[in-house]
């Protein structure tokens, strides 16, 4: 291929004084974050978070209705190319080689057509979830050459990643939730070569008057950004609707055991853990780069500081070298103009002398 391609995207739609207080800034940190979360809890509400682990695999990874809606929505699919139904896959991406890790997605599955599609929810972006999602992605691809021994019937691989905060894909405007990324050409971004599509959607910055006209890509995005322990009063909207509203009826707190609320207590246990471990390493980060940055900056100033004076110093050594030879030139009845020639002083400063 003569063409050269990279992936492209676009987009529709205080400093601690010591490391005691550094540590006691983030256990308080920690404290507060899990009383928080211990408040939000005790909330006598009707729904649980569909965000979760359990209820977001409960309503997309056992209902294919649903997540055929979803990947409808969400995904930059042609008209005649919408999905019409789906088969799960195993959402465990067994690696090549015992040594390496498997990793297990939330939602896998596969069309009539072959497509294959990834789904994602991740509470805390960071850049290995990045890698993660394109290392998982590459291997379905390859799972499926292997399978089919033929690469012409090799189908595409479609990644979406909700991401519920601190989604982090270059210089992205304050309104710009949806990020489409696709295998294009350099100065042709209009030829595209099918296999991988990734769209990543930051659900912090989703506002539904932005894809107003996507009335089911609202609507999905609105359940998971509006429904949680807190909610009183569901958006008519909704309720209206048959796949939100079958979702709302999967996320009903009444319908999970004891077993099942443990276990989502537990995930959003860890979900504070892993933010507040990420916010203390980024910290520390910070401080560690500040005095690395001061200690190269002090000895960048002594180093600065040695040459100027260095050369300030031969500066004046060679001017009054100048002087004592002007002076020995003019006792000797040299003309004026040439002592000024060669001691580079000028005629009234000889005259001075």
């Amino acid at each position: 291929m003569t063409d050269s391609e990279k992936v492209h995207v676009s987009s529709p739609f205080f400093p601690l004084k010591s490391s005691f207080c550094f540590g006691f800034v983030i256990d308080l940190h920690y404290l507060c974050t899990k009383n928080q979360f211990v408040m939000a809890k005790s909330v006598k509400g009707k729904y649980l978070n569909p965000k979760a682990d359990l209820t977001f695999k409960l309503i997309f990874n056992e209902h294919p209705d649903l997540v055929m809606s979803l990947l409808n929505a969400l995904l930059p699919l042609d008209d005649d190319g919408q999905i019409e139904s789906v088969e799960y896959l195993t959402p465990e991406m067994v690696p090549d080689t015992p040594t390496k890790k498997n990793s297990i997605v939330d939602v896998r599955c596969k069309d009539k057509q072959g497509r294959q599609f990834i789904v994602e929810m991740q509470m805390y972006w960071s850049d290995s979830f990045r890698r993660r999602v394109i290392l998982n992605a590459a291997k379905a691809v390859v799972r499926e050459s292997e399978k089919s021994q033929n690469y012409n019937l090799v189908q595409p691989v479609y990644s979406l990643n909700l991401v519920n905060e601190g989604l982090s894909l270059g210089d992205a405007g304050p309104d710009e939730f949806y990020h489409d990324y696709a295998i294009v050409n350099v100065e042709h971004s209009d030829r595209i070569i099918e296999g991988l599509r990734f769209v990543f959607i930051d659900l912090k910055k989703f506002k539904p008057k932005t894809i107003a006209e996507k009335k089911m890509a609202v609507l999905w995005l609105r359940f998971l950004t509006e429904i949680d322990e807190f909610t009183q009063v569901v958006p008519e909207e909704l309720l209206e609707n048959a796949d939100t509203r079958k979702a709302l009826e999967i996320v009903e707190k009444a319908a999970y055991t004891d077993g099942q609320l443990l276990a989502y207590d537990d995930f959003w246990m860890s979900v504070v853990d892993e933010r507040v471990i990420t916010e203390d390493a980024q910290k520390k980060g910070w401080a560690k780069g500040l005095a690395e940055g001061l200690a190269e900056g002090r000895a960048e100033g002594l180093e600065k500081g040695r040459a100027e004076g260095k050369a300030e110093g031969k500066a004046e050594g060679r001017a009054e070298a100048n002087i004592d030879n002007a002076r020995k030139m003019k006792a000797d009845n040299m003309p004026t103009h040439l002592i000024a020639k060669y001691t580079g002083l000028t005629e009234a400063e000889i005259e001075q002398l």
